[in-house]
């Protein structure tokens, strides 16, 4: 006898009360596995959809104000290494004690002693912003003060990264 057959007759033993309640048990299983497989999932992604797409729509919002800045700083004419140098002399004045520029053939040195990373991020965005300048090496470290202490050294007059 063939295994189909062992279990066809077991089940015709049974009292169709049992049968009965072992389909209930059988589509309560069914029903629970496709609750958790199918369906549960489902809806998590649908309840999470919405705050996931306005996360995605700041980002896409941010990513074009940069490819506006991107694009602004592109359009404007290059500017000479003397004019970048000049601008970055007078970037630093500000920020006294705290910042030193040395120039050494067509590299500008910009070393820091003691300065806030307030003021290190606004000179660092002004820098780019109106020498056109970006670092090309940067070596800080943070104090015990929690004030930040090294140098950048910085290309003048390169062209705007693409």
């Amino acid at each position: 006898m063939s295994m189909r057959m062992i279990l066809r007759q077991r089940w015709q033993a049974v009292s169709p009360r049992e049968q009965r309640l072992v389909l209930s048990a059988l589509l309560l299983v069914l029903a629970a596995l496709l609750w958790w497989l199918g369906i549960a999932p489902a809806l998590g992604t649908l309840r999470s959809a919405q705050s996931q797409r306005q996360q995605l729509d700041a980002q896409l919002q941010q990513m074009q104000r940069l490819q506006v800045s991107a694009q602004a700083l592109q359009a404007k004419p290059r500017m000479t290494f003397d004019e970048t140098r000049r601008l970055l002399e007078a970037s630093v004045k500000p920020l006294g004690a705290t910042a030193q520029l040395a120039t050494v053939g067509e590299r500008v040195t910009v070393t820091f002693k003691g300065i806030s990373a307030d003021a290190l991020v606004q000179w660092l965005v002004q820098a780019r912003l109106t020498a056109r300048s970006a670092p090309s090496e940067a070596r800080l470290v943070r104090n015990a003060a929690g004030a930040w202490d090294g140098s950048l050294v910085l290309t003048p007059g390169a062209p705007p990264a693409r």
